[in-house]
């Protein structure tokens, strides 16, 4: 989702105000006009934070005011962010794939559904992400699906090094687990495997909100920081989504 920034907006009152003006004392000789070769006057356009304003003639600031101030191109922290959510993603996965044979509560179960299918989903998404700019995909360490087209409960997985245990794999296109905020411990995923019932359902929430708070973190860092449009609208989705799954966790683990 492309979005104009307030300079842009600034600009454009600016210009009207000023064309007005213009418009106004075209007849006049009131020493206004910014010299030969000018189709209007100078406008005044903000900096960004902690640069300081730069004057412009009004036709090229009209111009400049209709660009988007996002990139169609990613930088550092576009990358570093869809890297880092995908092994972030993965985990979640691990975790909703152990539900089923273990959750009592049929509102857990809907939930990790939910969860399972949505995370899948966006790991599709910014796998086809890194692949279009030319990135590494960090690879599956987590042993997990593959391409995403097996479902079940894997316990097996985590029993040689994967979806949880991790083994002797910590990075992930240069980044460790401990990099990114929310994620579970080996042995927190080892506690949540043995358990069963409301056990397991109270433990599973906790986690998982847990794990939910951390992906905002690191959406917002990208919204911070972030220039590429479909890197920014994944940030707003995970936004969105699992801010709206954290407070439904937290009504269910309430219920309990």
């Amino acid at each position: 989702m492309l979005r104009r920034s307030s300079t842009a907006v600034a600009v454009l009152a600016a210009v009207c105000c000023l064309s007005l003006a213009a418009c106004t004392g075209e007849d006049g000789d009131n020493g206004g006009g910014n010299g030969a070769g000018s189709n209007g006057p100078d406008v005044i356009v903000p900096g960004s934070p902690g640069e300081q304003a730069s004057t412009v003639p009004a036709d090229e600031a009209a111009k400049n005011a209709g660009e988007p101030d996002r990139s169609d191109k990613p930088n550092d922290a576009d990358v570093e962010y869809v890297q880092m959510m995908i092994p972030h993603h993965r985990q979640a996965i691990v975790m909703t794939d152990l539900v089923e044979g273990r959750a009592k509560n049929d509102a857990v179960k809907r939930i990790a559904g939910r969860i399972d299918a949505a995370q899948d989903a966006e790991i599709t998404m910014m796998t086809t992400w890194l692949k279009d700019f030319g990135q590494e995909v960090p690879a599956d360490d987590e042993g997990g699906r593959g391409d995403h087209d097996e479902h079940g409960d894997h316990d097996a997985h985590g029993d040689h090094g994967g979806h949880g245990d991790h083994g002797g794999h910590g990075e992930h296109g240069g980044h460790d687990h401990a990099d990114m905020p929310g994620m579970a411990t080996p042995e927190q995923l080892r506690e949540l495997r043995a358990a069963k019932g409301t056990e397991f359902d109270r433990m599973f929430l906790t986690l998982m909100i847990t794990h939910h708070e951390g992906a905002l973190t690191m959406a917002e860092k990208e919204l911070a920081n972030g220039v590429e449009a479909r890197a920014i609208t994944m940030a707003q989705d995970v936004m969105t989504s699992q801010t709206n799954e954290i407070a439904h966790m937290k009504r269910i683990r309430n219920n309990l």
